[in-house]
């Protein structure tokens, strides 16, 4: 691979369309129809900002009817709400708010990435756990050495009757 110091700008969109590529294998789901069911809702977001702060609203909350939504089974949308449960509230509806940014536009960005993410790794199914024990030679490796430490112990007693 070559570094990016000696890229050309056509190995650089290569490389764009090509990670691209691969994080549309990862998501399973098609963004531009999940975008449609969003809402937002813009309020008065605090923090940097000066006078800006008090005459714009930055702060923007993402929301998803998640009952309303066609773009997933039933089976991954009870997926979503058992993994996502502490961001959806009484009504069904999953929000997520974003106010890093002085910007409204770079906050929904934000807020679309975050939804995008977290609806993403609730979807994932974790491997199951294969129950291991330790090999023989690594319990005895470790008798071995609580052993030895035991004898260094015994023997810097000063009171050896033997």
């Amino acid at each position: 691979m070559i570094s990016r110091k000696y890229r050309t700008k056509k190995q650089e969109e290569d490389l764009f369309k090509h990670d691209m590529a691969n994080l549309a294998l990862i998501m399973k789901f098609n963004k531009e129809l999940l975008q449609k069911e969003f809402s937002f809702k813009t309020s008065r977001s605090g923090g940097k900002g000066g006078q800006n702060v008090n005459k714009v609203e930055t702060k923007v909350e993402l929301l998803w009817k998640l009952d309303a939504s066609v773009v997933f089974s039933e089976a991954e949308l009870s997926r979503i709400k058992l993994k996502l449960a502490n961001r959806i509230n009484n009504d069904g509806v999953f929000s997520v708010t974003a106010e890093e940014d002085r910007s409204q536009l770079r906050n929904k960005e934000i807020a679309l990435s975050k939804a995008f993410y977290m609806i993403d790794h609730s979807l994932m199914v974790e491997k199951p756990r294969k129950k291991s024990k330790p090999s023989f030679a690594s319990v005895q490796k470790r008798l071995d050495n609580k052993r030895k430490q035991a004898l260094k112990k015994i023997n810097r007693n000063s009171n050896n009757d033997y």
